[in-house]
């Protein structure tokens, strides 16, 4: 019999622009999942709603939550603040809800490292191809090349995180992407997945 507590947590981190966020969107879709809404620095980017995307906040009322302790992850991604409120995941879990973070490595690590007494499961997102990744944030980001610039820039070190992760997903479909993360999370045990093939997929993603 399981010794974890009813309600888990499933975590999706990749570069950006791989398409977690929409993933993450999808996932909260079903029943009984919920989305952990973070509190950001940055500002919001077009429809995003205050309170359903994020809780944008400034530096100061984010840096005087760290220091009360407020968040159960946080960091810093190109120059702006990201945490987790630990009080809202918290209350989530103990109603037994199943929690879908968007977060980056430096958040899963610092949630696994906590020992939570709730089941948790790390999901590693892939773009299909170098050029499909920088398509999507040149849409994205409205064809601003220095962010885009930036992202990439990025692109390598996100990519040596995916060891750290229970599993890694190539999102080349949404559907079947989609597909495959829930037929992770829904296992009762543990599925393959094969990492040679990841791999060999991320050494042409770094050429």
């Amino acid at each position: 019999m399981s010794s974890f507590k009813k309600g888990g947590m499933f975590i999706l981190s990749s570069p950006s622009g791989a398409g977690k966020t929409t993933l993450v969107k999808k996932i909260s879709k079903n029943k009984n999942f919920s989305v952990s809404v973070s509190h950001t620095t940055r500002l919001p980017r077009p429809n995003e709603e205050n309170g359903i995307d994020y809780f944008f906040i400034s530096k100061n009322n984010f840096k005087k939550l760290i220091k009360k302790g407020e968040f159960i992850e946080h960091a810093q991604v190109f120059g702006n603040y990201y945490g987790s409120s630990k009080k809202l995941v918290i209350n989530q879990l103990k109603m037994g809800k199943n929690i879908i973070f968007d977060i980056d490595w430096q958040g899963t690590r610092q949630i696994r490292n906590k020992n939570l007494n709730y089941k948790l499961l790390t999901i590693f997102i892939l773009p299909p191809s170098r050029r499909e990744l920088l398509n999507r944030l040149m849409k994205r980001e409205k064809n601003n090349t220095k962010t885009v610039k930036k992202r990439m820039k990025e692109f390598k070190k996100d990519l040596s995180r995916w060891k750290e992760y229970d599993y890694v997903v190539i999102n080349d479909n949404l559907g079947i992407c989609l597909k495959k993360i829930m037929n992770i999370i829904k296992s009762k045990n543990k599925v393959f997945f094969n990492r040679n093939f990841i791999e060999n997929h991320i050494k042409k993603l770094l050429h």
